[in-house]
């Protein structure tokens, strides 16, 4: 661990945010269900796959040189079609199992930041946070919204309420 890592407390995540702690808090009365990721304004498609499941660790310094340092979880979903055996959404069980398997092998907090990566095996990765969770007939439904960039100085500025986070667009 770097000196900058170790020197700087962590970062909470956005509160507005849902948690992978969340996310399952969500799924766990819903096993049997079929769940289904929607982005862009589609859903994916039936074969998707949780390719990875990844613990990120970060230390940085944010455009006003304020040193950052967060914990994030990336869950890679890679969205293809199904294999003849495999017509239907995956069960949130085991989606659920999945990410325990993950956490017996792989240390994660499963209060930091959650971000969705996906792709279709064609295009880019693309950035995703989880927006929203819903119970519509036999599946669960979380809608994934693009993780937008952010000026951290601003944000807190903004968070403050402070008169010169108006006047001022950037980094100070």
């Amino acid at each position: 661990m770097t000196a900058l890592a170790r020197a700087i407390p962590l970062t909470p995540p956005p509160a507005d945010e849902i948690s992978t702690a969340g996310l399952l808090a969500e799924l766990a009365p819903h096993g049997a269900r079929r769940l289904v990721f929607s982005y862009e304004g589609r859903d994916i498609l039936p074969g998707y796959h949780v390719t990875e499941v990844k613990d990120g660790r970060f230390a940085a310094l944010d455009c006003g040189s304020n040193p950052e340092a967060w914990r994030e979880t990336f869950i890679q979903l890679w969205d293809v079609p199904g294999e003849a055996d495999r017509d239907s959404h995956m069960r949130v069980a085991k989606f659920i199992a999945i990410i325990r398997k993950v956490g017996e092998l792989v240390t994660f907090d499963e209060t930091a930041k959650l971000t969705f990566e996906v792709s279709d095996g064609r295009g880019a990765i693309k950035l995703y946070r989880a927006e929203d969770i819903a119970v519509v007939d036999d599946a669960v439904r979380v809608s994934l919204s693009q993780r937008p960039a952010s000026c951290k100085p601003r944000d807190r500025w903004l968070e403050e309420g402070s008169p010169k986070a108006k006047r001022q667009p950037c980094c100070g």
